[in-house]
């Protein structure tokens, strides 16, 4: 899945599993939201996520609080693309509900304040196509075909596992398999590893 004709910009994301989560990783990373004004509630988590069964999205194990669209999005696309990739679903349709600028960062919490969105390097617009692809299927078939992939059933991630255990969800890649969203690791720019010398990149991408 070579993508050497066209550069893309990470996806920052915003999700991940609420339960067990330390917030003393939040702090002072760009997820921390503890002290914007739009703010309503008194904790930064609720932002993102509700301890109420009435989740707003089908994902109930993040138990998604922010409101998002049915919006459709201008995808990455090459003829050097082996992956099929369609509209962002799961878990980096949850990102752009913020990060898509279409929806207002306090749509959460019956909040009546001004509206507020996204902006800088982290709105992403609808226009996605400058951005690495997300929500497609990357196994070991894929990897055969393009030759230019790591098997991800069988490659190391660098984080304890293989790609697939440790990056993928339901062998599907998406904005979390390269963004930490709450800063567990303490890498810069939310990555879940570092990316010296293309490192993160290397993981899947044989070159």
């Amino acid at each position: 899945m070579s993508m050497r004709k066209k550069a893309f910009i990470p996806l920052v994301v915003i999700v991940a599993a609420f339960t067990g989560l330390n917030a003393q990783t939040l702090l002072n990373s760009p997820h921390d939201f503890s002290g914007k004004s739009w703010n309503i509630m008194t904790n930064t988590c609720a932002v993102c996520h509700t301890k109420e069964e009435g989740t707003k999205s089908s994902l109930k194990s993040t138990l998604w609080d922010h409101n998002y669209k049915t919006t459709e999005y201008k995808i990455y696309q090459s003829n050097t693309l082996d992956a099929v990739v369609g509209q962002p679903t799961g878990i980096s349709k949850l990102c752009l509900s913020c990060h898509d600028g279409t929806i207002a960062l306090n749509n959460f919490g019956g909040s009546i304040e001004e509206s507020r969105y996204i902006k800088g390097k982290a709105l992403l617009g609808t226009d996605l196509s400058d951005n690495h692809p997300v929500s497609f299927v990357y196994d070991s078939h894929l990897a055969l075909v393009d030759g230019e992939l790591y098997d991800p059933a069988s490659t190391e991630s660098g984080l304890g596992k293989t790609i697939q255990k440790d990056l993928l969800v339901d062998n599907q890649l998406h904005c979390t398999s390269c963004h930490d969203v709450h800063n567990m690791m303490g890498n810069d720019n939310l990555l879940v590893k570092g990316n010296k010398k293309s490192s993160l990149c290397l993981t899947c991408h044989i070159k």
